[in-house]
């Protein structure tokens, strides 16, 4: 625990490595605030997430196929920088095909939550140091890190999220931010957190935190859900998290575009032509064709058509564009 001073006192976080502690090992509450202790012997009950699946480890074989090109083409150090990851099935697949890439040396972990995945890494080798503010793990692998305990107190730091979710520690760490999407629209904006733009599946968590200040930031998902009925590509996102901006590289199981230095049609059209699932592609590319120009171009209108369509029919790939554009 670290408790920064207060602005205009506050001093630089003293955090060079993952590994790094500062602060105490406690949290310090004053005495006359404490009523009683209760003892409880009624075991910790962990969650993990579903299993990977051919879909899910074939997006974290092409991210880390990504990282290790950026790595041998000079962009990211032979020595690797510090991963963050979101939560859930994609991710843990994504820092399993890490971890076994032998091209990857070993690295560390910067994130705010940890699964399964990041445990069994560390217990083998392949993941150095690891800083987050909790776990979510089997109860198996909960009961691994128990009886690792020795090993786990000398290279697991868990901090509060002040500190672990710092713009100027994610920064000075070079953090590669590996985060999860709903669905991606055709210039880069990203929706995490709503389907279909009200019904609400998760917060956005520490993401934002991370995809501003990363070294790298990424988003992957995949391509379609419910069975093909919905795209994970759209011409507009329902609710945006992430804007543009901040979204460097978006993965699918389809393949990977890597937005950096391109214009907004630039982006449309490497974003249709290696993310979206080959059901939607000439969907997506009609959208284009019916768009104003301009420096991004949409048609308001039709922009939400296959939302709508949805909605109404249970299938985007239903979407005729020329219902909304009279």
């Amino acid at each position: 625990m670290y408790e920064p001073l207060d602005p205009p006192y506050r001093k630089a976080i003293p955090i060079e490595h993952v590994g790094d502690r500062i602060g105490v090992p406690y949290v310090s509450i004053p005495k006359d605030k404490v009523v009683g202790v209760v003892e409880c012997n009624i075991p910790d009950e962990a969650r993990a997430f579903k299993d990977s699946d051919p879909v899910t480890d074939k997006i974290g074989f092409l991210t880390a196929e990504f990282l290790v090109e950026e790595m041998h083409k000079g962009r990211i150090p032979k020595e690797f920088l510090p991963l963050q990851s979101g939560v859930g099935s994609t991710a843990n697949a994504i820092l399993g095909a890490l971890g076994e890439d032998k091209h990857v040396p070993d690295f560390n972990i910067y994130t705010e939550v940890i699964q399964n995945s990041v445990i069994e890494m560390m217990l083998n080798g392949r993941v150095k140091d690891a800083s987050a503010c909790s776990l979510t793990v089997s109860n198996e692998c909960l009961m691994d890190v128990y009886d690792n305990m020795d090993y786990m107190k000398n290279h697991l730091t868990l901090r509060q999220s002040e500190i672990s979710n710092s713009p100027e520690i994610i920064r000075r760490l070079g953090v590669i931010a590996i985060n999860t999407a709903i669905e991606a629209d055709l210039y880069g904006n990203v929706n995490s957190t709503h389907i279909s733009g009200t019904k609400m599946m998760n917060g956005i968590g520490g993401s934002g935190d991370f995809i501003r200040n990363a070294y790298l930031s990424i988003f992957t998902c995949p391509s379609v859900a419910k069975g093909g009925v919905i795209s994970s590509i759209v011409p507009f996102v329902s609710h945006q998290d992430s804007s543009e901006h901040d979204v460097n590289i978006i993965v699918t199981e389809q393949g990977i575009a890597d937005l950096r230095g391109k214009s907004p049609a630039q982006r449309a059209e490497c974003i249709i032509e290696n993310c979206a699932h080959p059901d939607y592609k000439q969907l997506l590319w009609d959208y284009l064709k019916i768009s104003k120009m301009g420096q991004t171009r949409h048609n308001l209108p039709a922009a939400f058509a296959m939302h709508d369509t949805l909605a109404r029919k249970g299938d985007m790939k239903l979407t005729d564009f020329a219902e909304y554009v009279k």
